[in-house]
């Protein structure tokens, strides 16, 4: 089943003379990550927004859990999705963790009795109970994002969209969000969607979508897409650092695998070849 259609798609910005997407098609399935990458102004984070109801398209349709997206049920349909943005301060509100985590679940009607439990149970989910009395503005890049993820995961959507959640972290931060992310994917079967210029991000989704000026120009399994980096560099895209690897190695003089291989399988494929000389 499809979680999200978006069919025949255009959208432009007032003040622009050209067109963001145009005729743009995409389906997503229920429980499928989906990573989508591009250079900045590719039109990532308006794809995003086009999906969660923030902006509407001219022309075109937008089908959520098979609902069309419309001005009248945006509010509705959009308590399906949960968005976590670049910068987890623009999403604090509460004076501290706990009743941060809280404030959707008021807004939702939820009642303090459940509410109590969704707010504990979110906390513990990204290991951050310890810290509900403790002002946001005192945690870390890391500990800020799993709270904003928390505030999410205890709305109970369908669909969670990280739009560059991960670019300010550090690789501790980061592995700890996507590890959260990973299993809500595996266990719960929600549908992610991955905004992100970061290609080690994307390599952890299931499918990727490459944009480029609002154009579909690949979607394919990581392995495939990454496997072509020479394409990604074209339109300003860093290829991973196993494939730049490969490629220095294959300068000198090595023989190296066809296939994409993530980090940890180069340093298995490297061991393997020099244990054998």
């Amino acid at each position: 089943m499809d979680m999200i259609e978006i069919k025949n798609l255009s959208f432009k910005y007032s003040q622009q003379d050209g067109q963001t997407f145009n005729d743009f098609n995409l389906k997503i399935k229920q429980g499928e990550w989906l990573a989508i990458i591009g250079h900045n102004g590719s039109g990532k984070s308006t794809l995003a927004r086009l999906i969660d109801g923030l902006l509407a398209p001219s022309e075109g349709a937008i089908f959520i859990d098979g609902i069309k997206l419309t001005p009248e049920n945006v509010w509705d349909v959009r308590s399906k999705i949960g968005m976590v943005f670049q910068n987890p301060d623009n999403q604090f509100v509460g004076a501290n963790v706990e009743e941060d985590v809280a404030f959707g679940l008021e807004n939702a009607a939820v009642s303090r009795e459940q509410m109590l439990v969704r707010v504990k149970e979110s906390l513990q989910r990204v290991n951050m109970w310890e810290f509900a009395s403790h002002e946001p503005a005192r945690l870390s890049g890391g500990q800020k994002q799993r709270v904003a993820l928390a505030g999410v995961i205890a709305l109970r959507p369908k669909i969670i969209i990280l739009d560059e959640a991960t670019s300010m972290l550090d690789p501790e931060g980061r592995k700890a969000v996507l590890d959260i992310i990973r299993e809500l994917n595996h266990k719960e079967k929600l549908t992610v969607i991955s905004i992100t210029h970061d290609i080690d991000e994307a390599s952890k989704a299931q499918r990727v979508v490459v944009l480029d000026d609002g154009k579909l120009i690949q979607d394919d399994k990581p392995e495939k897409v990454f496997s072509r980096g020479s394409d990604l560099v074209k339109i300003g895209l860093e290829p991973p650092f196993s494939e730049k690897l490969k490629g220095e190695l294959e300068s000198l003089g090595l023989v190296v695998p066809e296939d994409y291989l993530t980090e940890e399988g180069m340093i298995n494929w490297l061991w393997e070849l020099f244990s054998r000389q």
